[in-house]
C-alpha cells in the first residue's frame, strides 16, 4: 500500500514539476519602483504619460526590436534604450516631457498596442522581452563618467558612422566600426522605382529629361552627405528622407522615363546596429561584449 502511495505521488508531482520548470504558463512580471518615472509624450495626441522608468525601458525595447531576436541582442537593446532615454532625461528638465514616443526618440509601445500587434504571440514575446530589461535592471553605459548618447539603428552598410560624420557633434563613443553581421538583415539591399516626374517633384525640382547626378560629399562608409542633380546641390539624408529611403547610401540611375535607386543599410548608421547586435548574439558574443563594440570604451554602471 505504502508502494502504491509514493508511486501514485511521483505520477502526480513529476508531470507538474516539468510543466512549472520547462513550460512558462505565466507571464514574467516585476516591481516598478514608483519614484523612477520618465514623461512621455504621445506625438499623436499630445499627451503626456508618465511612466515608471523600467515599463518604459520594456515598451521600447518591445517597440524598437523584434522579439524574436536573441536574449543578448535584446539585452544590449535594454541597455541602450536605458542610456539614450537618461541621457535625453539630463537635458529636459525645464521641459513639460523628456521624450517622444516615436522614432524622434524612441518608439514605446503600450500592454494595449502589444497585445494587438501580438495576438495569441503576447504572452511569449513579452515574456522574452520582461527577461532582457529584468536581467539588466537599471544598467546604462558612461564614457569618462557621462551618460551616453546610445544611438541605434536597424542595418549598417558593413561599418558603422562617424557620428560627426551624419550629425554635428564628434562624440569619441561613436566610432565607426566593422559590423559584418548587418548582410543577413532583410534590409540591407534595397531597390526603389520611381517615374521620372514623380521624382523631380518629390524633391522639388524641375523636370528635366536628362538626368545629371555628381556626388560631392560623401562618410567614409560611401554614404552620400551631398550631391548634385541637374546642378543643384541636396543633402543626402534629406533626399533619402523625400523619398522614403532606407538610408542614404544609394546609387540613381536613369533609363528613360524610369529611376531606379539602389540603397544599402537601414537607418542613420551611428551607434549600435540592431541586426549587428543580433549576428553579434547568434555568434556567441554577450550583451556586454556587443556594447562594448558599438559604443567605445564605454562603461556598464548600475542606477
Amino acid at each position: 500500500m505504502k508502494k502504491f502511495i509514493i508511486t501514485a505521488l511521483l505520477v502526480i508531482i513529476i508531470p507538474f514539476l516539468f510543466t512549472k520548470i520547462f513550460i512558462q504558463t505565466d507571464e514574467i512580471k516585476f516591481k516598478y519602483k514608483t519614484n523612477n518615472i520618465i514623461r512621455v509624450k504621445d506625438e499623436k495626441t499630445n499627451q503626456i504619460m508618465i511612466i515608471p522608468f523600467e515599463k518604459y525601458i520594456k515598451g521600447v525595447v518591445a517597440g524598437e526590436m523584434p522579439a524574436t531576436f536573441e536574449l543578448e541582442a535584446l539585452k544590449a537593446q535594454a541597455v541602450a534604450s536605458r542610456s539614450y532615454a537618461m541621457y535625453q532625461m539630463t537635458a529636459t528638465k525645464d521641459k513639460e516631457y523628456d521624450v517622444l514616443n516615436t522614432t524622434a526618440n524612441q518608439v514605446y509601445l503600450t500592454d494595449e498596442q502589444l497585445k494587438t500587434n501580438w495576438k495569441e504571440n503576447y504572452q511569449e514575446k513579452i515574456n522574452k522581452i520582461n527577461k532582457a530589461v529584468q536581467e539588466t535592471n537599471g544598467e546604462y553605459l558612461t564614457y569618462n563618467n557621462e551618460i551616453v548618447n546610445a544611438m541605434f539603428f536597424s542595418t549598417s552598410v558593413g561599418k558603422t558612422e562617424n557620428s560627426e560624420e551624419v550629425f554635428v557633434s564628434k562624440l569619441p563613443y561613436l566610432r565607426s566600426v566593422d559590423s559584418k553581421w548587418d548582410e543577413l538583415s532583410p534590409v540591407f539591399n534595397d531597390t526603389y522605382t520611381f517615374d521620372l516626374k514623380d521624382f523631380y517633384t518629390k524633391l522639388s525640382l524641375p523636370y528635366n529629361e536628362k538626368l545629371t547626378i555628381e556626388i560631392t560629399q560623401k562618410t567614409s562608409t560611401g554614404r552620400i552627405r551631398k550631391l548634385k542633380i541637374n546642378s543643384q546641390e541636396i543633402n543626402g539624408r534629406d533626399l533619402a528622407t523625400k523619398l522614403s529611403l532606407r538610408s542614404n547610401y544609394f546609387t540613381i540611375t536613369q533609363n528613360n522615363e524610369k529611376i531606379t535607386i539602389t540603397t544599402k543599410g537601414f537607418g542613420h548608421g551611428v551607434g549600435m546596429s540592431q541586426y549587428g547586435a543580433n549576428g553579434m548574439a547568434k555568434e556567441g558574443y554577450k550583451y556586454d561584449q556587443i556594447l562594448k563594440h558599438y559604443y567605445q570604451n564605454t562603461e556598464i554602471k548600475k542606477i
